[in-house]
């Protein structure tokens, strides 16, 4: 079975109960909590509930995402990106240094 690590962690940081959940869902306490455990396979129109409800990304709901919403990328950061994946290994650790530098001073002032 698939596990959703983040279902209970959401539920209760939103100060839910399975009871309230499920309502949401249109189920009852106990068959939600077997999504919960891993026990039942949670459908794709269920987690599309939840992470609306949450306002979350399916794949964050998933445990395959550490960022809560999709963000789009501004030109800037799309650009940066594309050239910080043409940079070699050592070169990306230079500039992992730089950064860094950079935001020590940053955090100074």
């Amino acid at each position: 079975m698939a596990i959703y690590p983040r279902l209970k962690d959401l539920r209760e940081d939103a100060d839910k109960t399975q009871s309230d959940i499920a309502e949401v869902l249109g189920t009852t306490a106990q068959y939600y909590g077997r999504y919960e455990k891993g026990e039942t396979e949670l459908p794709l129109s269920r987690a599309i509930q939840l992470a609306d409800y949450y306002n979350v990304s399916l794949d964050y709901l998933a445990g395959r995402s550490v960022f809560k919403r999709e963000t789009a990328l501004t030109e800037d950061e799309e650009r940066l990106l594309e050239c910080w994946r043409r940079l070699s290994e050592r070169n990306k650790g230079k500039i992992d240094y730089h950064i860094e530098e950079l935001l020590r001073e940053q955090d100074k002032k």
